[in-house]
């Protein structure tokens, strides 16, 4: 089994050891050394990162038989003495964050009396689960203080191994299910000690800032989504960039952008608003246009027109107006990289609009839909304007006939 290092040294990143075994699965390669400081993925911490001989380690586990740590690389490594480099942004963003949790996890005990019960960290976001439904943002500002606040005295932190009769009589955070062995106990000191297997800084200062990004309710959790050290900076840059984008497009400054930005909103509701007023007004004058030029047959008076692609209408809408109309049949079409028709009429009015529309899409041999005999909808691949009023005005023939019998 490997001896694993970075149980007592995280800071280690380059380091020589001896190759035990190797390991070939469905076309992956993995090496096996007699020790290492390689993290591998467990605890909800991920896997380092880096280079065993020049080859990159692309994923670390935990071989479940024996324990044993299995570095795996993008090509098989033959040499027996090999030199391993840990990739260090990597494992020290997971130390910040894996000792920001520790410390945000008891603050919010401290605090709120809200328990961790699941913690996630990825290249993306970092997570921990509380067993609570909703936080005031009071508390939740109060966790943030007091969590920083134990980054900022810059408090050791200490690792040591006990046995389980000795943890069972310590006050630990949280016991892990394990019934015999040695336990890894992390101690910040004076504040929180919990039984963890993770990568941790020497002292809270090197966690730099601790900041709460997002609280989002999973079912019966709370799930707080935080970012330490160079991530908390990243972000604070990234969010600084679009303030100071926004304070310049809107010629105001930091403290009136909330009030600037509300008053846009409200203007963009009204103007939509506006906008939708008076395209109903001109989608009204279109079917009034339409009507009066549309054919009586005796009580019926029939609609028919094709619009272009460019024409901001919608057919259902201006065919619902003219259906308000007594007596009213209309036949609307609209060409474009899809073609759309859409046949309506009043309720007093004669012809069955699906039975019409079927033959209409027939006659153009592609495409479906179908509705009643008030109102029926389809189209299909593109067609010429030409062709897809020739197919409603024969439409329109087969309703002249069945009017005139």
């Amino acid at each position: 089994m490997t001896d694993r290092l970075y149980y007592d040294d995280a800071y280690t990143t380059r380091f020589a050891a001896h190759a035990m075994e190797r390991v070939t699965d469905n076309g992956r390669f993995a090496i096996i050394l007699n020790h290492t400081y390689f993290y591998p993925a467990s605890g909800g911490q991920p896997a380092d990162s880096g280079e065993i001989n020049g080859v990159p380690v692309v994923d670390v586990t935990i071989r479940p038989d024996d324990g044993a740590v299995l570095h795996w690389v993008e090509t098989a490594i033959e040499h027996e003495e090999v030199t391993a480099v840990i990739h260090w942004p990597r494992r020290f963003d997971h130390m910040q964050h894996h000792t920001g949790q520790h410390i945000l996890s008891q603050a919010f005990i401290r605090i709120a009396n809200a328990q961790t019960i699941g913690f996630h960290m990825s290249g993306e976001s970092v997570t921990i689960d509380l067993d609570k439904t909703t936080l005031t943002t009071d508390q939740i500002q109060q966790v943030e203080q007091l969590a920083n606040q134990i980054v900022w005295e810059n408090r050791p932190i200490h690792v040591r191994m006990v046995t389980l009769d000795e943890a069972k009589k310590l006050p630990l955070r949280k016991l892990p299910p394990i019934k015999n062995g040695r336990l890894r106990l992390i101690d910040i000191e004076d504040f929180d000690l919990t039984a963890c297997g993770g990568t941790h800084v020497a002292q809270t200062g090197a966690v730099g800032l601790i900041k709460i990004i997002k609280q989002e309710r999973r079912n019966e959790k709370l799930r707080i989504e935080f970012c330490c050290g160079g991530r908390a900076l990243a972000d604070y840059g990234r969010k600084h960039e679009v303030v100071s984008q926004l304070t310049t497009n809107l010629t105001t400054g930091q403290a009136d952008l909330v009030t600037a930005v509300s008053r846009l909103q409200t203007e963009n509701k009204e103007t939509r608003r506006a906008l939708r007023k008076t395209r109903s007004q001109l989608l009204t004058a279109k079917a009034n246009q339409l009507l009066a030029a549309g054919q009586k047959i005796g009580p019926a008076t029939i609609v028919t027109h094709v619009f272009d692609a460019v024409d901001d209408v919608d057919l259902r809408v201006i065919g619902s107006q003219l259906a308000q109309r007594p007596g009213v049949v209309a036949l609307l079409g609209m060409g474009g990289n899809k073609s759309q028709l859409f046949f309506c009429r009043a309720k007093d009015a004669p012809g069955d609009m699906n039975a019409l529309l079927q033959s209409a899409l027939k006659e153009l041999g592609k495409g479906g839909g179908g509705g009643t005999a008030v109102s029926a909808q389809g189209g299909g691949p593109k067609v010429e304007n030409g062709r897809l009023n020739q197919a409603i005005q024969n439409t329109e023939k087969q309703l002249h006939q069945q009017l005139k019998k």
